[in-house]
């Protein structure tokens, strides 16, 4: 095993709780690393997550994820944006953008920056859905309330509690591509 403790720098506690029950599979203890960081705006969320690793002082091993919802209809919007989206439109807002619209494809992806002496890795994770007609549920955060994940069973992410949401979700999905890079000897 590489590292059995790792630390995650975020100011968003839900982010944590659910990547710390997925890396708990891998006998993975993830610490929270209270910050504020420096989120630079790009296109690539690979670009965003590593390049915020470079202002966490420290030699610990710490993560940074960065994740976006990417709707078909709207050419790829919110995408990287995705934070700054939901703090200006919301939920509601990405719902008028698709009133009246059919096609309603969409996906989150994840992109996990790990770092450690031997420098930075990018896991990632990606999950197919569509945007609900509503508003639907109180569970998660951000668009979950509005994402309805292919693989499930019809219901949206904030209708789904933390477990059921871990077995399909796009940060689920990059943290356990991190936890099996970790658990390898």
């Amino acid at each position: 095993m590489r590292k059995s403790r790792i630390w995650m720098a975020t100011g968003n506690e839900n982010k944590v709780r659910e990547a710390a029950e997925v890396l708990a599979e891998y006998g993975v203890e993830l610490k929270h690393l209270k910050t504020e960081r420096v989120e630079v705006q790009a296109d690539d969320l690979d670009e965003i997550a590593a390049c915020s690793l470079r202002w966490i002082e420290g030699d610990k091993p710490v993560v940074v994820e960065d994740a976006g919802l990417f709707v078909d209809h709207l050419a790829g919007f919110p995408g990287p944006y995705s934070s700054y989206v939901l703090k200006r439109l919301g939920n509601p807002g990405i719902l008028k953008l698709m009133e009246g619209v059919g096609e309603r494809s969409a996906r989150y992806l994840s992109a996990v920056a790990y770092r450690d002496e031997g420098g930075v890795r990018v896991f990632h994770g990606t999950v197919e859905g569509q945007i609900a007609e509503a508003i639907r549920g109180s569970h998660g955060f951000g668009y979950d309330p509005i994402f309805i994940p292919a693989e499930g069973d019809g219901r949206t992410f904030g209708e789904m509690n933390d477990k059921e949401k871990n077995r399909l979700s796009h940060r689920a999905r990059a943290f356990r591509a991190l936890g099996r890079w970790l658990a390898e000897d």
